[in-house]
């Protein structure tokens, strides 16, 4: 006998099934039957990647179930600023303790990003890259972005499998690599991963900001906001500032030229 695919016609679940597969678990304990407390706390709906509200795990369980013996999320925090580091992360979640509530950090208040960066530091293997004004100078953003990749992937215990890289471009790793347009709201260990890096990388901006305090790390994070480029004008580049940056170049050589 075989049962009907509840799907719709789209290949997604109609709310009312997956309302139904929530309510599954307490009427089960209700009943006194047996109950598989991982699968409750963690449903994983066999939906395409993005269609879920929050980021899945479905391209973790399949290259597991593949034969990977562990895979592991990365991305990073800081390409666009005109100022401080780009970070970078990596991140094995433990499939028995997934965290509840992982999401594109983007989405994410500070104070909610700040409680899941202690629950996943806390329940996961991280390792986090940080490349430096200087180098972001030298060899341009994009490879920046990749050497702090790498890093993060070589700060791990142990070597992932896999590695599921935000983005459309992966850098060269020491294990296979696949790219997730928009994956940090796709996947949960990518996510995870942009909320390491973000913490991380908005803690230095803090700090810096206790250094030079007239250009406003501590608000902007560095970013290309109006306080900063009035900050910016007024005060210069200070070397946090990445000069490679068309604005910032531009107002120092305003200055080397007065």
């Amino acid at each position: 006998m075989t049962t009907k695919d509840p799907k719709d016609t789209k290949g997604n679940y109609p709310l009312t099934w997956r309302f139904l597969c929530v309510l599954r678990g307490p009427l089960l304990i209700l009943l006194g039957l047996p109950v598989d407390l991982d699968t409750v706390a963690t449903p994983d709906w066999d939906m395409a990647p993005g269609d879920s509200r929050y980021p899945h795990y479905r391209y973790e369980r399949k290259a597991l179930k593949n034969g990977a013996a562990c895979v592991a999320g990365i991305d990073e925090a800081g390409r666009g600023p005109l100022a401080g580091p780009v970070v970078a992360a990596a991140v094995i979640l433990d499939t028995k303790r997934l965290p509840r509530g992982v999401n594109d950090s983007k989405q994410l208040l500070p104070e909610r990003r700040e409680e899941l960066y202690a629950i996943i530091m806390e329940r996961a293997e991280v390792g986090v890259g940080i490349v430096e004004v200087e180098e972001i100078d030298r060899i341009n953003i994009l490879n920046a972005t990749f050497s702090a990749m790498v890093k993060a992937v070589n700060a791990l215990m142990r070597l992932p499998a896999l590695a599921l890289v935000d983005g459309n471009m992966a850098p060269k790793l020491t294990c296979a690599a696949q790219c997730i347009v928009e994956g940090d709201a796709k996947s949960m260990s990518i996510a995870a991963a942009s909320i390491i890096a973000k913490v991380t990388r908005d803690r230095i901006m803090v700090a810096l900001d206790a250094e030079f305090p007239h250009y406003g790390f501590a608000s902007h994070k560095g970013y290309s906001t109006p306080e900063h480029f009035e900050a910016l004008s007024r005060f210069g580049p200070c070397l946090h500032h990445r000069r490679s940056f068309a604005p910032v170049r531009e107002i120092f050589d305003r200055d080397a030229a007065a």
